[in-house]
């Protein structure tokens, strides 16, 4: 079981002379360890998993790998024997096994990546022109709402309505 007693501030921040072995130092060593692996593992996955895969953990010749859901997972365990391979014989040589184990908060950053992408894919958007219904069309829709049931033709009409160069928001309470 591992050491988890409160320690000194002291102890943790140690003189120069202890620096190889003090607890920060050992913690920041493994975290660049992690980072240069989980580099090595995204340049040897294909371009679409890449984001969507990072490594959590590697001890006792087993790599963790996270991915941010089920389906990703699957497409991964595809890749697997290739990677596996492939770290073996570049990097880890101690490499006895891959687990993969699914994480939602990569999703979630996922998402807030492709989001901001979207905001400025809109902001690009906003400079094209806004569609509108031409006069024929609600000529049309005004046909139609003559045919039809008194919901439905109200709200043709409304449509319709918005037809032409003086387009006018359409108002629910009509």
């Amino acid at each position: 079981m591992r050491n988890s007693r409160p320690q000194l501030l002291d102890i943790l921040f140690d003189d120069a002379s202890a620096a190889d072995k003090s607890p920060l130092r050992v913690v920041q060593q493994r975290a660049a360890a992690l980072l240069k692996l989980n580099r090595a593992v995204k340049s040897l996955l294909p371009a679409p998993m890449q984001s969507c895969c990072r490594v959590a953990n590697y001890r006792q010749g087993v790599l963790v790998l996270e991915v941010a859901n089920a389906s990703w997972m699957m497409r991964l365990r595809y890749e697997q024997p290739a990677l596996l391979s492939a770290l073996r014989g570049q990097i880890l040589p101690s490499l006895s096994s891959i687990d993969i184990r699914i994480n939602p908060s990569l999703m979630a950053k996922m998402e807030n990546i492709s989001q901001n992408t979207s905001k400025s894919n809109q902001s690009a958007s906003e400079k094209t022109p806004v569609r509108q219904l031409s006069e024929q069309s609600a000529e049309e829709l005004r046909g139609l709402a003559s045919r039809s049931p008194e919901k439905l033709r109200k709200a043709l009409e409304r449509l319709a309505n918005l037809a032409g160069e003086s387009t006018k928001p359409a108002s629910r309470n009509k």
